[in-house]
């Protein structure tokens, strides 16, 4: 990690966006398949345990504009939020005004979320080579067309729009500064920096210096830079702050197994001593409390299959041995899961390494982009089929 710039050592413990004060500057980034209502609603439980407070941002799983507009089953589902998600943060997928438009109005219409995100950062091929995610902030007039017309549908409402971009396609086609200025331009409440080019996906090291380079480009509009990439520790977080200047932080793969970290990374920004990496047994029983959420979520059935790719995440570091992993990973109940379970929650080892990297990472590839995606960055054609293969939609 590295930054070009020192700014202030001042580590602020709050970020306002909108009308939201957030006592905790701490952003939960949206994962697909990762960060339902359980795993959020588990992360806010262990925050409120460990420091008697929960009050980061916690936002769902990436939503597609157009199938929540056309009311696809599987796309509501993913929008419930529980009582406890205050405010209830909800990120869009979207590449065409029009269903920008009509999403955030029934979002506001219909009281389903109180701050809306953009997803201007997925590098994923299947949306980039059909125009979507990091491809389109390079297209600066349909990239400014849908910010303006969430934030159009958004007015008066108090719901703030916020936008999450990449340094850019690849280092010969940077966008970041621009994109920032133009989200300011036209309304937005804060912008979030993934500090990696499309092309690096989650390969490498994040550029912390990019992320620098945007604060001082964003001077002057008021409004916050949330930097993104590489935080694995509350080290990590504070430490990213005060080389960038950055007025908040968002977590993504560095949560996988490891939903306390918002309370570690919440406590070292506000001064506080920063609660210990939990033992094995603790570990164990957040596993299970997570099943016991997502069963009542998505039934027992489900749940059991979705929490296998958590488990290997959970139990990074400790010496648990293949047997327990591989019978882990054929658990199909409550029940079972219990009992093999049952045998860690007394005891009291640490994990090796806790705060290493993980998640997906791969190497670096070229950017799939539609043909002549690269000719006119003025052209502001809404590109054909972007949306689908997401939500179902």
């Amino acid at each position: 990690m590295t930054a070009t710039l020192a700014h202030s050592t001042a580590t602020p413990s709050a970020l306002r966006i909108g009308e939201f004060e957030l006592d905790s500057p701490v952003v939960l980034a949206p994962m697909a398949g990762v960060t339902n209502m359980p795993f959020r609603v588990l992360c806010r439980e262990i925050e409120q345990q460990l420091t008697g407070t929960s009050s980061g941002l916690y936002v769902c799983e990436m939503i597609t504009a157009r199938a929540l507009v056309e009311r696809n089953e599987k796309t509501l589902h993913m929008t419930a939020f529980a009582d406890v998600e205050k405010p209830r943060s909800m990120q869009l997928y979207t590449v065409d005004p029009k269903y920008t438009y009509e999403a955030v109005r029934m979002i506001v219409e219909e009281d389903i979320a109180d701050h809306v995100d953009m997803n201007f950062g997925c590098p994923v091929p299947k949306v980039t080579r059909r125009g979507g995610g990091s491809a389109i902030p390079y297209k600066r007039r349909l990239y400014a067309n849908i910010v303006s017309a969430a934030v159009r549908a958004a007015e008066g409402s108090g719901v703030p729009i916020t936008v999450k971009f990449r340094v850019g396609i690849d280092d010969e086609h940077h966008t970041h500064l621009d994109a920032g200025r133009i989200a300011a331009n036209e309304g937005a409440a804060a912008v979030a920096l993934h500090s990696r080019t499309a092309d690096q996906r989650y390969s490498g090291s994040a550029r912390w210096d990019e992320i620098s380079r945007l604060v001082d480009h964003m001077d002057g509009t008021d409004i916050p830079v949330i930097g993104n990439g590489d935080i694995f520790a509350a080290s990590d977080a504070s430490a990213m702050m005060e080389q960038t200047g950055c007025h908040g932080v968002e977590v993504g793969r560095g949560c996988l197994g490891r939903p306390w970290l918002f309370a570690q990374i919440g406590a070292k920004l506000r001064g506080e001593d920063v609660p210990a990496e939990p033992t094995l047994g603790d570990v164990a029983r957040v596993l299970y409390r997570h099943a016991e959420l997502l069963s009542l979520h998505d039934g027992e059935k489900h749940a059991c299959r979705d929490l296998r790719k958590h488990t290997g995440w959970y139990l990074r570091g400790f010496p648990v041995g293949g047997e327990l992993r591989r019978d882990l990973a054929r658990v199909e109940t409550l029940s079972q899961l219990h009992a093999l379970l049952e045998p860690l929650f007394a005891l009291h080892s640490r994990a090796e390494h806790a705060d290493d990297a993980r998640g997906r990472q791969g190497s670096s590839a070229k950017v799939a982009l539609p043909d002549g995606w690269l000719d006119d960055p003025e052209d502001d054609t809404v590109p054909v089929g972007a949306e689908i293969d997401s939500n179902g939609g």
